[in-house]
């Protein structure tokens, strides 16, 4: 009889239990960094919001919310609830992105749900072949490459790729990579200017990789060889920031005839909170140095840095991959087309007055 008595008073701890996290609200305090999601089975894709969008974070979980319950069958008619939420939601999307900081830029920049070289590589480049290795140590999966058709053009396309998850992630070593990578880039666009191959690349890092064993295999040899390279070749080379394009890392496959920034991308040669470190020895004025260091892509084009913005969708690149994978393609096709008949003296001289310009200018 006790046993049974225990068993029962178990079984209704549980299920009391059980009806309290059904019945507990969603926590919407920290929207920032958290994903939201509706508390019914009938679940929304869910989404990564920057610090900045918790209004707009709390807006859409409740539309979806609303949408599941519809889906569920609710006896109500909540659609025009639904609609003039939406709105709501919209217009504040609108207003927060017309509006950003260099900072909030920078989040945006950073956001995981971007797309990524291989993204874009994906939808532009058909036939694309990757290539790897550097001939010397290794394959670094940090840097992709490989040759392909853009548009009807046989191309070279190198980029950096930080990975969609963990696993590809921790592969490709968050997009920074290590002097194998910027070796193989070397070869790649050898190979490019040998068979007279337009290069695109993709910049998408936070910086090379500053481990002890980038640095015994000679790193900043690596990067420099690279960016020699690029201002070397005689085939047009055009250069899109995806994201973030931190310091040499960025650089050294971004020595280019034409520079492209998407929208809310940024390009310093180090990041706010290693500025902030430096400056004030303290990282939580990253603010501060992120509005001080003219990292956006709107102030690198008034400095005559960058020639080209691809603007973005509403709420950033990573709301809609398909419309702004789509408007780079444009961007670059056009960028390419300005030196259809060159001469490779022609291009290569291009190339060398467009960075001597910006020490002369600035």
């Amino acid at each position: 009889m006790r046993r049974r008595a225990l068993l029962v008073k178990h079984t209704v701890t549980l299920s009391a239990q059980d009806a309290l996290n059904a019945e507990a609200p969603l926590d919407q305090s920290t929207p920032s960094t958290q994903p939201v999601s509706p508390p019914s089975a009938v679940r929304a894709p869910i989404r990564t919001y920057c610090t900045f969008e918790k209004p707009i974070a709390e807006l859409e979980s409740k539309v979806n919310e609303l949408k599941a319950l519809t889906k569920a069958g609710g006896a109500v008619s909540i659609t025009d609830e639904i609609k003039r939420l939406e709105q709501k939601a919209k217009a504040a999307l609108v207003e927060t992105y017309s509006k950003l900081t260099p900072w909030q830029k920078a989040e945006v920049a950073r956001h995981p749900e971007r797309p990524h070289s291989l993204d874009v590589i994906k939808v532009l480049i058909e036939d694309f072949t990757q290539l790897a290795g550097d001939r010397y140590f290794a394959e670094d999966a940090a840097i992709v490459g490989g040759i392909g058709r853009f548009r009807g053009r046989s191309v070279m396309v190198i980029g950096h790729e930080k990975g969609s998850d963990t696993e590809s992630r921790i592969k490709h070593n968050f997009g920074m990579a290590m002097p194998d990578g910027y070796r193989k880039a070397v070869r790649l666009m050898e190979m490019a200017d040998k068979f007279n191959l337009p290069v695109i690349t993709l910049v998408d890092t936070a910086g090379a990789y500053p481990g002890i064993a980038a640095e015994e295999r000679g790193q900043a040899e690596a990067i420099a060889r690279s960016t020699d390279c690029c201002l070397a070749l005689g085939v047009p080379i055009v250069s899109v920031i995806l994201g973030e394009g931190g310091s040499g890392g960025a650089i050294a496959i971004a020595t280019a005839n034409r520079i492209i920034m998407l929208e809310h991308a940024i390009y310093s040669v180090i990041s706010p909170e290693g500025a902030a470190s430096i400056i004030w020895r303290d990282a939580t004025k990253r603010e501060e140095a992120a509005t001080a260091m003219k990292i956006t892509a709107q102030d690198l084009e008034h400095l005559n840095v960058i020639d080209e913005i691809v603007k973005e969708p509403v709420g950033g690149a990573h709301r809609d991959h398909a419309s702004a994978i789509r408007a780079l393609g444009d961007a670059v096709a056009a960028a390419l087309a300005e030196f259809d008949g060159k001469t490779p003296a022609e291009v290569r001289k291009q190339r060398h007055d467009r960075f001597l310009e910006i020490g002369r200018s600035l």
